[in-house]
């Protein structure tokens, strides 16, 4: 081949690669905008503490015959205005209780103090900085025993054991430190929670409670390390998981500075995460909560995004458009 015939050949197959080029880069981005629209509308795990990391066992369990509510909580951070549709938590069932002993799962959104709480009474607990409030999200709650939730449990150690627990010894100051009641052994369960009745909520920091009704038995929530590790997600401004009883509530205690502590001269008490995760479709360009225009441009983003309400209700896991508006005028209003 000739120079000008091997130069023009040449110049040929780059111009041909540019192309080629051009044309896959404009297929991965047509691609990835598919698969972004396809995932807009389905569920994504928005919140994720990682695995159990075999430290602590905090009791979490409504009020029944016997036995006084007890509610662990840990935080979490939405940036953008989020539907919740689902949720797990990770715990261990103690005192010979298997899964199928469990007859209730609860869960409630707290905002953090001082919202929904009574500023003016003076707490019995060291702090009330960064605990969750007083009173729940009243919109917020939901439960098997009404179907606003299902739930379903998975076996996945037979016997697990943590090093360190917190069930009865939960008390006001100045006798909070406990040290925890010792190690405790049980089955490691992962209980798979679907809202039926899905939860909006405007960007913020909220906290997490889940409760767990046991017949001959109980659940103990599992921590997770702090800060968190993979296959956890970091939470911006990560708090430490909190708990209160009947006897203390409405305070609330911190499970590692408050109870856990510390007796050894210059080092901190340790501090927790629980293990959960919490999914959901995050809302593009919905209106900010306590605004004016919060519903009008909610509504506006959910056609955009869905194509109208009864789209956006099918997607999002509600029964009715009814059911979508109430849950977003709720949001709205936080």
């Amino acid at each position: 081949m000739k120079n000008d015939q091997v130069r023009n050949w040449m110049n040929g197959l780059f111009a041909y690669r540019i192309v080629r080029k051009a044309i896959g880069a404009l297929t991965v981005l047509a691609f990835c905008g598919t698969a972004y629209a396809q995932t807009a509308q389905v569920p994504q795990v928005v919140v994720n503490t990682g695995n159990p990391d075999g430290k602590l066992g905090a009791l979490s369990r409504p009020p029944s015959a016997n036995k006084v509510e007890t509610e662990t909580a840990d935080d979490f951070f939405l940036d953008k205005t989020t539907v919740l549709t689902g949720a797990t938590i990770t715990g261990l069932l103690i005192n010979r209780a298997a899964l199928a002993d469990i007859n209730n799962v609860e869960v409630e959104i707290y905002h953090v103090f001082s919202q929904d709480s009574d500023q003016q009474r003076i707490p019995e607990v060291p702090t009330r900085t960064n605990s969750p409030s007083d009173h729940e999200i009243a919109f917020a709650t939901r439960a098997a025993t009404n179907g606003t939730l299902h739930a379903g449990g998975a076996l996945l150690e037979n016997s697990f054991t943590v090093a360190n627990s917190v069930v009865n010894h939960i008390n006001k100051k100045p006798f909070n430190t406990t040290h925890g009641e010792g190690s405790v052994t049980g089955q490691e369960v992962e209980i798979t929670i679907t809202f039926t009745k899905p939860i909006a909520l405007g960007p913020g920091r909220y906290f997490f409670r889940p409760e767990v009704s046991v017949n001959n038995g109980d659940f103990l929530f599992l921590s997770a390390p702090k800060p968190i590790k993979a296959p956890g997600v970091a939470i911006p401004g990560d708090l430490q998981a909190w708990i209160r009883n009947a006897g203390l509530s409405p305070d609330w205690l911190r499970i590692g500075t408050d109870i856990i502590g510390t007796d050894i001269p210059g080092t901190t008490a340790p501090v927790f995460n629980m293990a959960f995760t919490l999914s959901g479709i995050v809302i593009r360009d919905a209106g900010t909560p306590g605004e004016p225009d919060c519903n009008g441009q909610t509504s506006a983003a959910l056609n955009q995004q869905f194509h109208n309400h009864a789209s956006a209700a099918l997607a999002l896991g509600y029964p009715s458009v009814q059911a979508l508006t109430e849950s977003f005028r709720n949001a709205c209003k936080e």
